[in-house]
């Protein structure tokens, strides 16, 4: 698929995704102006005052933008998955260079204009508001264009809260591994950079070079004062919850992201009730927290996650008792989990094909011997889980040349066939092992728990559509692990759209 058939079959949601994109950046590019100015000014004028300010500014500069998100997701008011917290983390990134601006604006004006200004009897106000400003507007405006364009590439990230924008294509595309999906995010946003750098480089321009007149300026001045509260309004009614609404998430890798949308066609095709997608939200941690906090009514879950890195329970390999174990304690916190859909998604310890046979290799214990001459690349998650990385080196004696490699569960495959690393901890069900040709150890040892799929909801929201409930029971018992294994393919190495293959998948099942 190209990138050009890619948008025209994907024309609506495109165009969403671009108009989320644009009101993340320019609602938080406004907010920022309105509150970066002002201290721009305090810090100009009063340097003391202004100082502890431009010092926190600059150590939020500091922080990586994911570790940002991940910071304020627990907070109130400004946290929880959806563009507030977005918003939120865009404006204090725009803040340091439009305060920086503001201040070196201020403080290049030649003294002697102030003081002609004071000696014509204005009085200090007047001063900034008819010389200073005008004055200084110029770097103000380059101020505001680093801070957009910044903006522009950090709000691709807030796709991974939730937030929408084109950074839900580059997410996708890494989960599917499918550069035309990543590239479909990727260009647009790229575009849209370069144009709002292009657009106020040239208003700059202008400015410095005394073309705009003072009307013009108080224009811009007014033009972007109720900009800011279109935007902000905006801003309020997109952050704000939708109605009657049942909100679907995903973690963020494909299966997940395949199984949120079976979830989500199911409760559309058999209710009334309105669904919202919030897929490809991040790991399990997000997730968890989304669904208890309200911000997601349900996800797909696996038992043995829940069980060790959910409820930090030790490893247990009884399936009904982990199974019943992990719903009990689900009900305690006011959330149910569903029958399991019919198949399990263990930790797939993978090898190359080749060197599977050239060593006749089967288990985990036969691999031991050979681990010491060979690199390993692991998930972030299972290098810390309980049912990880750790327990695993413990349990099997493996020792490796080099510290494991951490690296997004979308490349690991890839890496692996590429010869880039020799072993990796994979899902049971990705297409992508036989795509590959990869081997699967057999846990001969028994280490890893049950991890039955299921679905975890939240108690009101079903209390409150029964039907949703009705509906969801319909997949319990009906995904089988060659099922899975199927989509999943169809998916990364075939490159096919999550939704189509979903809605297949359903229309397949129906008639079983």
């Amino acid at each position: 698929m190209t990138l050009l058939h890619f948008w025209r079959t994907h024309a609506a949601e495109f165009a969403t995704l671009f108009g989320q994109h644009v009101l993340l950046v320019g609602a938080s590019t406004l907010v920022a102006i309105c509150a970066g100015v002002p201290i721009g000014i305090l810090a100009a004028r009063r340097p003391r005052a202004g100082a502890p300010i431009v010092w926190l500014a600059n150590v939020v500069q500091t922080i990586p933008s994911l570790a940002m998100f991940g910071f304020l997701l627990p907070l109130p008011f400004v946290g929880g998955l959806g563009a507030r917290v977005a918003i939120f983390v865009l404006i204090l990134y725009a803040l340091l260079p439009i305060v920086r601006t503001t201040t070196a604006g201020l403080r290049s004006i030649d003294r002697v204009l102030i003081e002609a200004g004071t000696a014509m009897g204005m009085t200090p106000a007047q001063l900034m508001r008819e010389v200073e400003l005008p004055l200084a507007l110029p770097s103000i405006v380059a101020g505001i264009r680093v801070a957009a364009v910044i903006g522009v590439g950090t709000a691709t990230i807030a796709a991974a809260v939730g937030a929408g924008g084109l950074g839900e294509y580059i997410f996708r595309g890494l989960s599917m591994v499918d550069s035309t999906v990543i590239l479909a995010g990727a260009v647009p946003s790229a575009l849209l950079a370069l144009t709002i750098d292009g657009a106020l480089t040239l208003v700059e321009r202008a400015l410095k070079a005394g073309r705009v007149a003072r009307g013009g300026r108080r224009a811009v001045v007014v033009a972007t004062a109720l900009i800011a509260i279109a935007a902000g309004a905006a801003g309020m009614a997109y952050m704000r919850p939708g109605g009657d609404v049942f909100r679907v998430g995903s973690k963020n890798f494909t299966e997940q992201i395949v199984l949120g949308e079976i979830v989500a066609q199911t409760i559309e095709a058999r209710t009334s009730v309105r669904v919202e997608r919030r897929l490809n939200l991040g790991g399990t941690f997000i997730c968890d927290r989304a669904v208890r906090s309200g911000d997601i009514d349900a996800y797909v879950e696996y038992s043995g996650t829940a069980q060790t890195a959910i409820f930090h329970q030790p490893v247990d390999t009884d399936r009904q008792r982990v199974f019943d174990g992990i719903k009990r304690r689900y009900a305690e916190s006011g959330l149910t989990l569903l029958d399991p859909l019919g198949f399990e998604n263990t930790f797939a310890m993978l090898i190359r094909g080749d060197v599977a046979a050239r060593l006749g290799l089967r288990t985990l214990s036969d691999a031991a011997a050979h681990a010491p001459a060979w690199r390993a690349g692991f998930g972030y998650e299972f290098l810390q889980r309980a049912d990880g990385y750790p327990g695993l080196a413990r349990t099997y004696g493996l020792r490796f040349a080099a510290p494991p490699t951490a690296m997004d569960l979308s490349l690991i495959y890839r890496a692996l066939a590429q010869g880039q690393v020799d072993l990796v901890a994979g899902d049971a069900t990705s297409g992508l092992i036989d795509a590959y040709g990869l081997v699967m150890l057999q846990d001969d040892r028994h280490y890893f728990p049950p991890y039955d799929a299921a679905i975890v909801a939240r108690a009101p929201a079903l209390l409150a559509h029964p039907e949703v409930r009705d509906a969801l029971a319909t997949l319990s018992g009906r995904i089988t692990l060659a099922d899975m294994r199927r989509m999943n393919r169809a998916v990364d190495a075939e490159h096919r759209d999550p939704t189509d293959v979903a809605r297949e998948f359903l229309a397949t099942v129906s008639g079983r």
